[in-house]
Parts: structure tokens; C-alpha cells; sequence
């Protein structure tokens, strides 16, 4: 099968998740496009115009496809416009994430702009694939809360079919991780030494820095011994709270901003004793999927994605609208979890392997059924 992979913001899960999807299903004939991550507004509302008049991507859209495979970022209905190859053969359009859950205080401009051009895009899709429950079931309540806003000559009932024939296939964890194997052992209940802690998302308003801060000054509160790695992908505008973090914390701090190499990355993955979440905004948590096969104890908020992956264990308690009240909730359960035996907590479902098989069986269907 031929196949177009077209990435409209190349951030760098999105970037790996295209790569295992080559990779990992190496008998079909892929072409890979893709767009960097920046500027963000534009990126979404002019990516088909880039990807069509660009000189560099034009010989790869003449090529003869039997499937494009989209990120939820690609401008799906605009780039059929531009190039009439590709208007009949199915669509598949992937969801990392959606425009409709981004947290009230959100500094994004134009959002339902934005909004806009993804809803065109799953209606014009022949298959829209989500990399969680939370982040399809966000999307369709989004979008008709969005339409029943819109004036006149609209109708809610336009999702139906779309989210009928939706799926949901996670992103999987790649081999990398699952080569080095899980350290979770036995051991007497307590952490001996500092306790090692990491976390790992964007640098972005959106994985809530402003709680971080505030979990660190509860734990330096409680005189608790600990050190942290502060990991995640950096753009251009890096919110304060990152550079008060590192003023007042340097003496816990064991590694901040991103790591040298992948395998540098999983090395303090494998390292440490519990992955901690602040997000506002997660689909999925790839990279605390990442840190817990390698062994370590989540500590996630109860909110967003992460009920649909842990148990009530691992989940502190969401208070969005008092950042220490959800510190203390936070430290609480570190402290609790300090006083259990570790265990090892079962993410083998997100392996590659058997998500890849549902990835080319999805892939097959969608084609057999489109052309019959």
C-alpha cells in the first residue's frame, strides 16, 4: 500500500509516532511531509497552503496514493481544495489532541478559528482515530457544543456519522523502552536516600508550571529529602514560572530542560522513583507512559486523560481553582506512596507490537471499504 504521512506540526511525539508507524510497518510504501512546530496559529489555519504551494512537497503530492494518513493539525478539506489526486482516496486523520479542551485561562489566539479548521477536517475525513477515550468523547461534545453557538443553516447532528465510525488507538511505546526492561523490584516499602522524582512535559502554560512550583515549596515545606528532573520540549516563549523554579530550586534539581539524547532521557526515566503530572491539557501522556514501564510510581492529577489509564492509587486530587490546596493533595500522595513497597503498574497494552497490528488492520478495512 502506498501511503502519504502528513505531519502539519512536527512536535516531537508527533514526529516519533510517524516514525513507528514507518518503522513498525515497513511493508507498506510510505511518503512522509511534515511541518516544524512553530507558530502555532498559523501553522494550523495555513499548513495547506504550505504543503500545496510549496515547491519542495510538490512532486511527493503528484505521486499516485492509496491512502493519506493526517495528523488532526492538517488542514484536510483546504489541501483537497489545492490538490484534486488527492480527493479520492480515504483519509485517515490521527488525533494527538484537540482544539476544544484547552484550559479558560488559554492565551491561544483565535481559537475557534482554529476550532473551525479541525472540525472541516474530521467531516472530510473518511476515519477519524483518537489516542484516547477523553480525547475523542472532549472533541465531539466540543464540537456540537461549538455548532449549537454558529447562527443558522447548522446542525449538531453533522457529527454523527463522523463519530459513529471514529476509533481509538493509542500512541504506542516504542522499543526502545521496552528493550531496557522494567526495574520495578521488591524491596522493604521505604525510598532509602533522596527521593527522585521527574517531570516531563512541554514547557508550556498548558502542563500547569505554576503547580510544579507550588508541589516543590509544599515539599520544601515538609522538609522532605528529594531531587528532580525537570525534562520536557521548549519553544519559544517559556513561561516565569520555569526560571523561578530554577532560582529557588537548583539544590534539588538533577537535570533541567532536555536531555542530550533519547537515551540520556530514558536513563533518568529508569533512574528515578516517581513520574509527576501538573497538566491541564494531556490526551494521552506518552511520556508518563514512558517513565512508568520504566518503573516508576505515577502521581498524576485526577483529571483529563489520566482516570482512563490509573487507578484512583496514583491520582491526587484536581483543584483547578487553588494551585496549593492541589499541592498538598499532591504531596500527600507522594508521601503516601514513600511508605508503600513499590510496584510495578501494567502498561504492556501501549507495547508496539499489538498496537501496530490494530494500526494495519484499521488501515486495510478503511481501504477495502472506501473502494467497495
Amino acid at each position: 500500500m502506498r501511503i502519504l504521512l502528513l505531519s502539519a506540526y512536527e512536535a516531537s511525539s508527533h514526529k516519533a509516532w510517524a516514525n513507528t508507524l514507518m518503522s513498525g510497518l515497513g511493508q507498506h510504501d510510505w511518503d512522509y511531509l511534515a511541518l516544524p512546530a512553530r507558530h502555532f496559529a498559523w501553522r494550523i489555519r495555513g499548513n495547506a497552503m504550505s504543503f500545496a504551494f510549496d515547491s519542495s512537497f510538490k512532486e511527493t503530492l503528484e505521486k499516485p496514493f492509496d491512502l493519506v494518513i493526517a495528523t488532526s493539525m492538517t488542514d484536510c478539506a483546504g489541501l483537497k481544495a489545492f490538490c484534486p489526486d488527492l480527493q479520492n482516496i480515504p483519509w485517515l486523520l490521527y488525533f494527538h489532541e484537540n482544539q476544544f479542551s484547552y484550559p479558560k485561562n488559554s492565551q491561544q489566539q483565535g481559537i475557534i478559528e482554529m476550532q473551525m479548521v479541525t472540525l472541516y477536517s474530521a467531516l472530510s475525513a473518511d476515519l477519524c482515530v483518537f489516542n484516547s477515550q477523553f480525547n475523542r468523547r472532549s472533541f465531539f461534545q466540543g464540537a456540537r457544543a461549538l455548532l449549537k453557538k454558529l447562527p443558522d443553516y447548522v446542525s449538531p447532528d453533522w457529527l454523527d456519522k463522523t463519530e459513529e465510525a471514529s476509533e481509538v488507538l493509542a500512541v504506542p511505546l516504542s522499543n526502545d523502552i521496552l528493550k531496557m526492561g522494567n526495574k520495578c523490584i521488591e524491596s522493604d516499602g521505604n525510598h532509602e536516600g533522596k527521593l527522585k522524582l521527574v517531570w516531563s512535559a512541554r514547557w508550556e502554560y498548558d502542563k500547569g508550571p505554576e503547580r510544579l512550583l507550588a508541589i516543590l515549596e509544599e515539599m520544601e515545606a515538609r522538609q522532605i529529602e528529594y531531587d528532580i528532573a525537570i525534562l520536557g520540549e521548549q519553544f519559544r516563549s517559556i513561561p516565569k514560572e520555569f526560571e523561578q523554579i530554577k532560582q529557588r530550586f537548583s539544590h534539588r534539581i538533577s537535570q533541567f530542560g532536555f536531555a542530550e539524547s533519547r537515551q540520556d532521557y530514558l536513563d533518568i526515566l529508569a533512574s528515578s522513583d516517581m513520574v509527576l503530572s501538573t497538566a491541564l491539557h494531556e490526551f494521552q501522556g506518552l511520556s508518563v507512559l514512558e517513565a512508568v514501564a520504566l518503573g516508576c510510581i505515577p502521581v498524576l492529577p485526577n483529571r483529563q486523560v489520566y482516570p482512563e489509564l490509573f487507578g484512583d492509587a496514583f491520582l491526587y486530587e484536581s483543584h483547578l481553582d487553588n494551585v496549593d490546596e492541589e499541592a498538598r493533595s499532591v504531596v500527600d500522595l507522594i508521601e503516601k506512596h514513600q511508605k508503600m513497597t513499590p510496584s510495578c503498574v501494567d502498561v504492556s497494552s501501549f507495547q508496539e507490537q499489538s498496537l501496530l497490528e490494530k494500526y494495519n488492520d484499521f488501515l486495510g478495512e478503511l481501504t477495502k471499504s472506501t473502494i467497495g
